[in-house]
């Protein structure tokens, strides 16, 4: 089968299309046949070496939408099954961006019915990031919470997320995203900030760091999205970031949200898989309003 794989780190340049061994499903994992999977940046950061495995071949992708092809003992799942699902690892040899893929079953959950597999592979990296970076958070209906990147991928699902709860949600994005940001369901509206100390929590989608812990109130939270990189504690306030887990149940959850309409899949241009240099291209540009999908 085909592969997007990077053996030496680099620029898009490095993303390289081969043929590899087609992976086999062990006890309790499923293979899919990848109708759909997004270009994340994560994946930018494994290209570019920023998790290491210098030396390695390392896949690429981490979300996948597509048909089971083959089980395991015992995985719980059928061939021809349509699903959607996670592929942890920044350290994996084969990622989602192949014509197959191995994934554990637990991973795994049906695709929404409500979109295509495009918009359904745009779902379980940043969706599960958001939903559990809220369980961290823990806030109580009426509290306040600010997301900064609130327009993002993750950002705007945990705005959306938020807000169901009954938290009251602050968005911050650029200018141009107001009416998108309100529309998910975020209360206020700011471009720049809020005053210091003034928010329950903040979930720093935008990696803002130090500037965004200022606006969370004495003994308040503060959570990233990135491991080991939050600010210090300062003033009683808790800081973390969330790392995303696999979860094929919570995923499901997610899973019926979209198809009831209360989260948002944003696709931003489709690829073929022989086109991911060109896709990591475009992602290297930014100013993307949902997620890039390769499509193979």
């Amino acid at each position: 089968m085909r592969a997007a794989v990077v053996t030496s780190f680099g620029g898009p340049e490095a993303v390289e299309i081969g043929e590899v061994a087609l992976p086999e499903p062990g006890a309790r994992q499923v293979r899919i046949r990848v109708t759909a999977a997004a270009v994340n940046p994560v994946d930018a950061g494994v290209r570019a070496g920023v998790f290491g495995g210098a030396g390695k071949r390392l896949g690429l992708g981490w979300d996948v939408a597509g048909v089971v092809d083959a089980v395991g003992v015992a995985s719980g799942w059928n061939v021809g099954d349509e699903v959607v699902a996670l592929a942890y690892g920044t350290a994996k040899d084969l990622g989602t961006h192949a014509d197959q893929v191995v994934v554990d079953a637990d991973a795994v959950a049906v695709a929404p019915r409500s979109v295509d597999a495009a918009h359904a592979a745009s779902l379980p990296l940043n969706a599960l990031t958001a939903a559990q970076a809220l369980d961290r958070l823990a806030l109580e209906p009426g509290q306040s919470l600010l997301v900064t990147g609130a327009a993002g991928a993750v950002g705007g699902y945990a705005v959306q997320l938020a807000s169901r709860l009954g938290v009251r949600v602050i968005g911050l994005a650029r200018e141009d995203d107001e009416e998108f940001v309100r529309s998910l369901g975020a209360e206020r509206f700011v471009t720049d900030g809020v005053a210091p100390g003034s928010v329950d929590a903040v979930l720093d989608a935008a990696i803002l760091g130090a500037d965004a812990l200022e606006w969370v109130r004495d003994g308040g939270v503060f959570l990233g999205v990135i491991p080991g990189a939050q600010p210090a504690s300062v003033r009683g306030v808790r800081t973390g970031a969330v790392e995303v887990a696999a979860d094929g149940a919570r995923l499901a959850e997610l899973v019926a949200l979209v198809d009831e309409g209360v989260l948002t899949t944003r696709v931003a241009g489709t690829y073929a898989l022989d086109e991911a240099v060109k896709a990591h291209a475009r992602l290297a540009e930014g100013g993307l309003r949902g997620r890039l999908v390769l499509v193979p």
